[in-house]
């Protein structure tokens, strides 16, 4: 019996495992600094009663969604109505194991630690595969309910996606040309030079805008959450969805937040690398999730301030705005690149 394998497998399964749990238990605290900030935006409190400032309210959420009464429509396609939510929750969970969250370190009695689940050279290509597939836990949402109100959801995310998405990636080729590789890992480190601060978003400003863009609409949140905007369509794709299946929904939404949070930071941010990483390599986990809770900010900034757009003029937008930019930017990359610039 190779005990070595097994030992690799064992700690794999940790690692995984205490991944999840961090960004759960992030993307729970997250919900609460929203609904905190956005108070204080409004000229509200917030909630702050459940445990001291409010600390305990993730909990209390999660409490209620697991004695809720389920409510399933008699109508609706069951197995695929029961299905659309995993499908949601998968999907954004699954690239999570390929981001770097710091260096390797080394540790008494442990030795070497590698701060990434899995590294494989198309590291990149398979965030974005799974990430696309998320829209179909929506489609399938909308579909299956068997209302009006949810189908007008479900094909208004399709659409958005197909719009985006096109966008999104094209913001990301300017990184590729600039890295030469898809591997998450290699593209953090070759951002270490200038004592870490050598980050791509100085070569890529417009791409790092245009992803920036992309990502929130991909997310579904303001000013583009038109796939579940309240006042028209009630809530979208998840009208009739209830405890815990509505929980697995709201979970998804942000959890896919943090994700695109994470591919900026480590695309366009540097990932892991700060002032003085060479000499303090423990340094690397703190800048990466402080990067990551800057761009969580913004989302919410973002809530606070913006008005929704219309369907014409964000579909405008994304045809005749960010796709003519971000080719115009791919162009721009590869000239400067070809002529030794970059």
């Amino acid at each position: 019996m190779d005990w070595n394998f097994i030992l690799g497998i064992i700690l794999q399964f940790v690692a995984i495992t205490v991944a999840f749990t961090v960004v759960l238990m992030i993307v729970a605290y997250t919900v609460l600094a929203e609904r905190r900030v956005l108070a204080f935006i409004q000229g509200r409190l917030g909630p702050n009663r459940v445990g001291y400032g409010g600390v305990l309210q993730p909990f209390a959420d999660l409490l209620k969604f697991i004695l809720k009464e389920e409510i399933v429509p008699d109508k609706s396609t069951k197995f695929v109505y029961f299905l659309a939510p995993i499908v949601a929750i998968t999907t954004a969970l699954m690239p999570l194991i390929v981001y770097p969250f710091g260096p390797t370190l080394t540790l008494p009695f442990l030795g070497e630690i590698s701060l990434v689940v899995a590294r494989f050279d198309v590291g990149l290509l398979y965030v974005l595969g799974v990430t696309s597939v998320g829209v179909y836990g929506i489609a399938l949402a909308g579909w299956s309910s068997n209302n009006k109100y949810s189908l007008m959801g479900g094909l208004r995310s399709a659409a958005q996606l197909i719009s985006y998405e096109l966008s999104l990636g094209l913001a990301l080729i300017g990184v590729i040309l600039i890295s030469g590789t898809l591997d998450l890992s290699s593209i953090v480190e070759q951002q270490s030079g200038w004592y870490g601060m050598r980050w791509n978003i100085f070569f890529q400003p417009i791409g790092f805008i245009i992803y920036l863009i992309s990502a929130i609409a991909e997310t579904n949140r303001v000013p583009f959450d038109l796939p579940e905007a309240e006042t028209e369509l009630v809530a979208g794709f998840h009208t009739e969805y209830s405890a815990l299946k509505f929980a697995l929904f709201f979970m998804a939404e942000y959890v896919n937040m943090f994700t695109v949070s994470m591919l900026a930071a480590t695309l366009f941010l540097g990932g892991w690398n700060g002032p003085f990483i060479s000499v303090l390599p423990w340094l690397g986990p703190i800048y990466f999730l402080g990067k990551v809770i800057f761009f969580l900010f913004l989302y919410i900034w973002i809530r606070g301030t913006l008005p929704r757009f219309r369907f014409d003029q964000l579909m405008n937008f994304g045809w005749k705005f960010l796709l003519p930019v971000a080719i115009l930017n791919i162009i721009l990359t590869a000239t400067l690149a070809l002529l030794g610039w970059i």
